[in-house]
């Protein structure tokens, strides 16, 4: 069985749905539940620990703009629990390429918008501002290149007349809570480590 760290910075809902599906019979068991915010997710980390889920804070502030060195204590906790496969779960710090290079081929990514497209933030204005019909989100692999991975799923809702970016980004959620568990089940089901 392979372990899992999900790492998050904000309310925490896609990891809780990893958790739920990593209850049930998986080929991943989930070791660690890790911030960069201390304030993030408290509920979610709470129902992460009754779940008998190890939980840590790493706040990445005292760093300053240290990258490297919050990255390397980054790396020892994830050592420490004997993590396999990272998932990314609304982690907003931008990692650097030594750290994901590190982890390249076992560490994945849920992104609100149908990549290629919209690569960054704002993800569900810019949609809007561009008149598409169609948003959603893709899940992949995290590579040097910012949300530029290969992709592994992608889920789309519609765009709807009226629909403010909040709307939006409140429907593509929804998607992500189906996505991310099943595009996690599949890769773990045929992951290899990488040598």
């Amino acid at each position: 069985m392979l372990n899992v760290a999900i790492l998050i910075s904000g309310g925490g809902s896609n990891m809780l749905r990893l958790l739920e599906d990593m209850a049930l019979p998986h080929p991943g068991h989930a070791c660690l539940v890790l911030s960069n915010r201390p304030e993030a997710g408290v509920q979610a980390k709470a129902q992460a620990q009754a779940m008998g889920v190890a939980v840590e804070v790493l706040d990445h502030r005292p760093f300053g703009d240290d990258r490297a060195s919050f990255e390397t204590e980054l790396h020892k906790i994830l050592k420490a629990y004997e993590i396999d496969v990272i998932c990314l779960a609304g982690f907003m710090r931008i990692l650097g390429a030594e750290f994901v290079s590190a982890w390249q081929g076992r560490m994945l990514n849920i992104h609100p918008s149908l990549l290629p497209k919209y690569q960054g933030l704002h993800t569900h204005q810019r949609a809007l501002e561009a008149g598409d019909r169609l948003a959603g989100c893709s899940v992949h692999e995290v590579v040097p290149q910012l949300d530029a991975g290969p992709i592994l799923g992608q889920s789309e809702v519609p765009i709807l007349p009226g629909d403010t970016a909040q709307d939006l980004a409140d429907r593509v959620l929804m998607q992500e809570h189906l996505l991310y568990p099943k595009i996690l089940r599949a890769f773990l089901t045929r992951f290899e480590p990488p040598s």
